[in-house]
């Protein structure tokens, strides 16, 4: 029966109806005569199709026992079902609307679940026609305008929709130029929410400026502005007297605070920017319809109200609607409803028909609710809201927040609350030594007393800015914009990142556990070997002398034989026929298109839609994970003799075990008897096509008189599917090839020789894994394949001896990739695991990285994953690894660099100002904010910008109780710290004598001051590039040429710089008109010798500096800890940002700070679980954050190592609820 042609239209189209509903067998008062199948049906892209059928008896935790959901279905009197709630009367009022429903009451029909409310608008039958749809061809490709108008009542009292909708009047259309569905989305809207409202600049500005620090210098500058105009301007001047401009520096600390907080307002404004493009980009997908007669895959956002949508095993349900048939269709609505058990879906027309004959309403749920996980079974649904107007849009728009901090964010938050400590201390202990002595001297100073206010303000503004120094705001920022910029540009690298903790915690990654199909090799299959009978086929023209070509092969098949092999391939599949890049093909699992193919091209297969409309199913089994096979029952014509048939195909070896004889290719008679010798020689196929790489594939069938056969378990009308799996016929074997992806080989190599362990795990039989691994160069000498039966069984003593060994886990299900996972990190390691299928999602939540395929995945995996790849490619997780250690190396870059400036600028200012008789440190307040400014703000943005080279693949991953701070690290702070201190000291205090400068020669010693703040930038500068590198190698230099960043912002503070010599004397209170050509000289080769000292301090050995660093450290952390609890008790809780900070404070106050002495960072356990039933987890198709806030804190781990001081940083890591 040829498929009907799509109305042009768009308009409801008659279809002879030849489908049941979801309930199958259902009497026949209640079901259609016959069954359509969805020509249609995609299950997912990829052969791993892992989602358990119900009787499958496996253990699934996305599959709960089935239920009914009458409960939450509210029967109502009919008159009040429509009626709409308070608040919501806008919804239900629609100018010139065309169509019989208002977006009000399609709501009313899952607000809640209201039987009552789907009667009043008529049932499937009265919205399909309200709506102006078709159930069988969906919305014409060709709507623009509604094509008639249809009144409510016209709708409701017709169910007839073989007929055109009766028109009450005509339409009046608005102007809307053509566009496709105008009507259509004026009425009922697009499916996308409002896009989240950017939070205004001004807000961000306000933010950054409510710092306690900020405000309290705002105050102090203030007070120096007011005296310095009062000096000024409030006073008589004896004739001749330069005017004082003791103002200017007040105005200066003000600018300087008007940059640090626009500067830190625009950084911000740019990460908002940023993550708002990735969220878009992570919430589109494809969703497969049915337009004009023809399945199509569109944007989720594109779906509309009217569309007809398919229904299969893993889906995300995109918007809510009325299902409108179906097989054993199964939802997981907890995340919506709160429902924890499965429910089963019934068929729009036999629930109506139910309604209408008073039958019990218990078992009735027609409804599909958006945010709903399909568990089991296929249909098709027509969508009734969309977008803002669904169940799951409604809730999304309720529960927008804010984007969760990453687990290294909070850690360099406390680090840089740890510093702040450090800091601040300093900063007081030097204010009051500064008022001790100006307080000593009062008694002879003969100041006035605006001039003994004016020096008490300046001590004042010294302390406070020395506090603004060693507060390193920029730590936060820098590990943003390093994630930030790794995230857009691995999405350009097909890395599509969903979760930013997953970018940092992969460059750490110790093993990696990859699917085979569609990442190892190229998911583009053909079959080119089979054996049907005695005839072995070959697809390679001569390849053997006893193989046929398959070509000839098929001209001598028997017509019976070819339509039982095409029953096989057609019928039992998921797969179906559209287009793809311009030319017709087949999409779908590439295991069944693949035997399309060979039908289509060989065994003369017709349309694939016109061979399932030709066929009548019965009954529909998906794919079981378990049993790694799919069946579907059909009813055989007269023609064929009658009665049942179960077409079964998967994998050959395990389905050869349930065949107790074997079909005659000649005439398909069955041969009662299967002697152990042809078992045998099967087996051997089997083998030696697996041998050769070959995906096998197995075809085996059964004929019954009646269904269900009488020996089948039945439940509510189906029959099981493994209690037929026994005495079975078998047809034939393939041999599907599926090269390996050109790349992998290498990829696997480069990920060996960076530290990480590539194992595979497939479902494909052992002799096939062994022979792609081996080729991928994952499997090598000593290493260890298992199956997954025997791996499951494994004691943990076992476990713990083999799982180092294991390279290949063939023949496994999703459980035991979860097992593996879990079992590998008890043991330690950083784990990346990807999957496809539904069941592997808690493989990718339990995995530290969970990468999903974005081509072949269902929505299910993706959104447990961590990271999607966009071209299902192994390589892609290789790039992923290397901007993961790209974005902890630039964290630690910068960490490098601004831990040696804060040492730097707090002693030189706390020794200076404490030695000057007018206790003016040498770097006065605007300059230090300067110096803050090119620490905090330009410093980050050059560091986190560098882009990995493939030589950060050339050292092993660090663990997970590594050090923030290593050996390394440690050794280039203090020993350029050493280097700044000395220089500018020397410059100080015998600068003078070196220069051979009058000391009382004021103007002199100006230019002195000048020549050392000038030294002291330059050296951060040129100190920048020493940061670049991590290790003991010399060449700074390497790959800045792809970092435009880093050398615009260093362009950009050299430019800035010079200015300020130049024209900035007043404000930074240095020398009228810069120095000259020897000074610059001087400041700039000063400067540049960091670099050859760099080098010395690269090459004194990590053992030596660790002993020396131990011995001097001892004593700087008694102080420390003396501090700490002055800290505690008095200033600390100023820099506690919210109540929820000062409650964790306080819990964890014994570990959250340093430890200088013991050489010791926390490190959290991570485990990425998400919570599975938020609502924000499971349909992306809206703007949603990447982490829910509902969090719960996970117990430390603490290590204690021998290596040189440090900051110790006790960060607690919040662990998603799971359901």
């Amino acid at each position: 029966m040829a498929t009907p042609s799509p109305p042009s239209t768009g308009l409801p189209h008659h279809q002879p109806s030849n489908s049941n509903n979801s309930n199958t067998l259902s009497p026949p008062t209640l079901s259609p005569p016959t069954l359509q199948v969805d020509t249609s049906r995609q299950r997912a892209h990829s052969n791993a199709d892992t989602v358990h059928s119900r009787s499958s008896g496996l253990s699934n935790p996305f599959l709960t026992p089935a239920a009914t959901s009458a409960a939450s279905s509210i029967i109502e009197d009919p008159e009040t079902a429509l009626r709409p709630d308070p608040g919501t009367e806008a919804d239900f009022h629609v100018e010139n609307n065309p169509f019989a429903y208002t977006p009000g009451q399609l709501n009313k029909l899952l607000n809640p679940k209201s039987l009552s409310a789907f009667k009043a608008l008529g049932g499937l039958q009265g919205i399909v026609k309200g709506l102006q749809t078709n159930v069988h061809t969906g919305l014409s490709v060709d709507e623009t305008e509604a094509p008639t108008r249809v009144s409510f009542d016209s709708a409701t009292k017709h169910h007839d929709t073989s007929s055109l909708p009766e028109t009450d009047s005509p339409v009046a259309h608005a102007h809307t130029g053509g566009e496709a569905f105008s009507d259509r989305i004026r009425v009922f809207k697009k499916n996308v929410l409002p896009p989240k409202k950017p939070t205004p600049f001004y807000v961000l500005v306000w933010r950054a400026y409510n710092d306690v620090v900020l405000i309290v210098l705002t105050v102090a500058a203030a007070i120096s502005l007011a005296l310095g105009l009062y000096e000024t301007l409030g006073r008589e001047h004896p004739p001749g007297e330069p005017m004082p401009v003791d103002w200017v520096e007040g105005v200066a600390i003000c600018v300087a605070i008007i940059i640090v907080v626009v500067t830190q307002s625009f950084n911000d404004w740019q990460k908002e920017r940023a993550f708002v493009k990735l969220s878009a980009r992570k919430e589109e997908r494809e969703i497969k319809v049915i337009r004009s007669g023809k399945s199509e895959l569109i944007s989720v956002h594109d779906v509309l109200v009217g569309d007809i949508l398919h229904l299969e095993p893993g889906d995300l349900v995109p918007v809510d609607g009325i299902l409108v048939e179906g097989h054993d269709l199964k939802c997981d609505e907890s995340s919506a409803t709160g429902e924890s058990d499965a429910l089963k879906k019934t068929g729009g027309d036999t629930v109506m028909r139910a309604l209408e004959s008073g039958q019990s309403k218990a078992e009735l749920d027609p409804f599909i609710i958006s945010g709903a996980k399909v568990l089991e079974g296929m249909g098709t649904f027509v969508a009734t809201s969309v977008g803002v107007n669904s169940s799951f849009g409604k809730i999304m728009m309720s529960v927008r927040t804010e984007m969760e901090a990453t687990p290294l964010q909070k850690k360099l938050e406390r680090l840089a609350l740890a510093i702040a400590k450090l800091g601040t201390s300093a900063a007081a202990l030097l204010f009051f030594v500064l008022l001790f002595k100006f307080l000593a001297n009062l008694s002879d100073n003969p100041d006035t007393p605006t001039e003994k206010a004016s020096t008490f303000t300046d001590i004042l503004i010294v302390g406070i800015t020395i506090i603004v120094v060693a507060v390193p705001e920029g730590l936060p920022l820098a590990v943003t914009l390093a994630l930030a910029f790794a995230t857009t540009r691995m999405l350009r690298e097909n890395n599509l990142v969903r979760v930013l903790r997953a970018c940092e915690t992969m460059g750490n990654a110790t093993t990696i556990c990859s699917d085979k199909t569609g990442t190892l090799t190229t998911n583009k299959m053909t079959v080119i070997k089979g054996t049907f009978g005695k005839v072995s086929i070959t697809k390679t023209e001569g390849e053997k002398s006893e193989e046929t070509s398959m070509a000839d092969w098929s001209s001598n098949l028997p017509e019976k034989t070819k339509q039982a092999i095409i029953q096989s391939v057609a019928i039992n599949s998921t797969a179906f026929e559209g287009e793809e890049e311009g030319r017709h093909t087949f999409i779908g699992s590439k295991t069944e298109t693949a035997l399309l193919s060979l039908a289509k091209e060989f065994l003369g297969m017709g349309p694939l839609a016109e061979t399932r409309a030709n066929e009548e199913v019965i009954q529909m089994f998906p794919f079981d994970s378990k049993k790694k096979c799919m069946g579907a029952v059909i009813k055989l014509k007269e023609s064929q003799g009658g009665g049942y048939r179960l077409l079964v195909k998967g994998a050959s070896e395990i389905l050869l075990n349930y065949c107790g004889s074997r079909a005659n290719i000649d005439d398909l008679k069955v041969e009662e008897r299967f002697p152990r010798e042809e078992r045998k020689k099967i087996r051997a196929i089997i083998d030696q096509y697996a041998s050769k790489s070959l995906r096998t594939i197995g075809l085996v069938y059964k004929d019954y008189t009646q269904w269900p056969p009488a020996h089948a378990e039945v439940e509510e009308g189906h029959a099981d599917f493994a209690s037929l799996l026994h005495d079975l016929v078998f047809m034939g074997v393939v041999g599907i090839q599926d090269p390996v992806r050109p790349g992998v080989p290498e990829a696997v190599a480069k990920a060996t020789h960076a530290g990480v362990k590539v194992r595979m795990v497939t479902g494909d039989n052992i002799i096939t894994a062994r022979a792609i691994a081996t080729e991928c160069g994952i499997y090598t000498e000593g290493g260890l394949v298992m199956e997954g039966p025997a791996f499951r069984k494994l004691s943990d003593a076992e476990f713990n001896e083999m799982l180092p060994r294991l390279q290949v886990l063939a023949r496994s299900s999703p459980e035991d990739k979860r097992i593996l996972v879990t079992k590998l990190k008890a043991l330690g390691e950083t784990v990346a695991v990807t999957g496809d299928g539904t069941n592997d999602a808690p493989a990718l939540k339990a995995a530290d990285v969970g990468f999903s395929m974005g081509i072949s995945g269902t929505e299910v995996a993706k959104e447990a994953s961590a990271i999607v790849l966009m071209d299902d490619n192994f390589t892609s997780i290789i790039t992923a690894l290397k901007w993961g250690r790209a974005v902890n190396d630039a964290v630690q870059k910068f960490l490098q660099f601004q831990i040696t400036v804060n040492i730097t600028a707090v002693l030189l200012a706390f020794i200076t100002a404490v030695y000057s008789p007018t206790m003016d440190p040498v770097l006065k307040a605007v300059q230090l904010l300067w110096v803050n400014l090119i620490m905090d703000t330009f410093a980050a943005l050059a560091l986190a910008t560098d882009p990995p080279t493939e030589k950060i693949l050339d050292r092993p991953p660090q663990g997970k109780k590594a050090p923030l701070i290593t050996i390394n690290m440690w050794k280039m702070i203090i020993g350029q710290a050493i280097f700044q201190l000395v220089v500018i000291l020397i410059l100080y205090f015998a600068g003078p004598e070196i220069l051979n400068y009058d000391r009382s020669d004021h103007h002199k010693m100006r230019e002195l001051d000048t020549v050392i703040f000038n030294t002291f930038v330059w050296m951060q500068i040129f100190n920048e590039f020493n940061n670049r590198r991590l290790d003991n190698k010399f060449n700074i230099f390497e790959g800045i040429h792809r970092n435009i960043f880093f050398i615009i912002i260093n362009m950009i503070m050299v430019g800035l710089q010079i200015c300020i010599i130049f024209v900035g004397s007043r404000a930074f209170a240095i020398s009228d008109g810069g120095i000259d050509g020897t000074q610059w000289a001087i400041s700039v080769i000063v400067a540049l010798m960091c670099w050859p000292w760099a080098v010395l301090v690269r090459l004194c050995p990590d053992a030596w500096f660790e002993v020396a660093a131990k011995t001097v450290g001892g004593p700087f952390a008694l102080v420390y800890r003396f501090l700490r609890k002055g800290w505690r008790a008095t200033i600390g809780r100023l820099f506690k940002r919210s109540k929820k900070d000062d409650a964790d404070g306080e819990e964890k106050d014994a570990a959250d700070t340093a430890d200088i002495n013991e050489h010791t960072v926390t490190e959290e356990k991570v485990k990425d679980l998400e919570n599975t039933s938020s609502p924000a987890a499971n349909v992306p198709i809206i703007h949603v954050p990447d982490e829910m806030p509902a969090t719960e804190n996970a117990p430390a781990i603490t290590t204690t190592a021998p290596e040189p001081p440090r900051v110790e940083v006790t960060s607690d890591h919040e662990l998603p609820k799971t359901s």
